[in-house]
């Protein structure tokens, strides 16, 4: 169990900035340390607007692109191209911006056919289990960085409170009745969250700041899946100040100008 470092920055606009730059430099450094990298990307506006940001940056050409493996935390059940698809929007805000390997952008099955989410995460499953392997064969992490946002429910990528999902012990999940649309999505489970070397939590808004309490007040992860979601070696919640309007007295926290 690590315990979660807080940073605090003045608000929305200045932590994607902040947050593009820090993943930059970490990528740029896992790079460095075993060849390439793996970052795992999350959706939402924040996680959005932080690959935009990353795009932008004179930065991004620190990067080796085509040594970068990319993943998705969760995706939501829908047909290729769908504009509410997290990869949708990704491969928009970054990933149509810089000279990635297409061999190495793991996209989650979309909606097709018969295809239902539980055949999507198995499919998913599989693809992880075969590239991880040779990561963790390798000595490097199963991932070196996994973004997520909270949302105002406190859940993380696919795995709501309270939601059977949580309770799953397959590397890759199938869920329905989710409790925002679309109801069916596919996700990672929290096994496969804790297993990133790095976690990065992005929140921004007045209406996260209860879900940020919660989950860093010693709520259980049922109740508040993001107070599960945890890295082997570093946890880092990335937030603006709206969101951490409420945090606990006495947790450390750095701010920035």
């Amino acid at each position: 169990m690590t315990t979660p470092t807080i940073v605090i920055h003045r608000d929305a606009d200045v932590l994607v900035q902040a947050v593009a730059a820090r993943l930059i430099t970490r990528l740029v450094d896992a790079q460095a340390a075993h060849g390439d990298a793996s970052v795992v990307l999350t959706g939402g506006t924040a996680g959005i607007a932080t690959l935009r940001a990353v795009a932008a940056s004179p930065a991004r050409s620190a990067v080796d692109w085509s040594a970068l493996s990319v993943w998705w935390g969760d995706e939501r059940f829908l047909p290729s191209g769908d504009p509410d698809r997290n990869e949708t929007q990704a491969r928009a805000a970054l990933l149509d911006h810089v000279p990635v390997d297409p061999a190495r952008v793991f996209a989650m099955p979309p909606s097709s056919g018969d295809l239902t989410p539980e055949d999507a995460a198995a499919r998913y499953a599989d693809v992880l289990a075969a590239e991880t392997n040779k990561r963790l064969h390798s000595g490097a992490p199963a991932f070196d960085v996994l973004l997520l946002g909270v949302g105002p429910d406190g859940h993380v990528a696919s795995l709501f409170p309270e939601h059977p999902a949580l309770h799953d012990d397959r590397t890759v999940v199938g869920v329905r009745g989710a409790p925002k649309p679309p109801p069916e999505r596919v996700s990672l489970s929290m096994p496969v969250i804790r297993s990133a070397d790095e976690v990065w939590l992005v929140v921004a808004g007045a209406d996260k700041a209860q879900a940020v309490r919660l989950a860093l007040g010693g709520s259980g992860p049922v109740q508040i899946p993001a107070a599960g979601a945890q890295g082997s070696r570093a946890t880092r919640w990335l937030l603006d100040r709206a969101a951490a309007a409420e945090l606990p007295a006495g947790l450390d926290r750095l701010a920035s100008p």
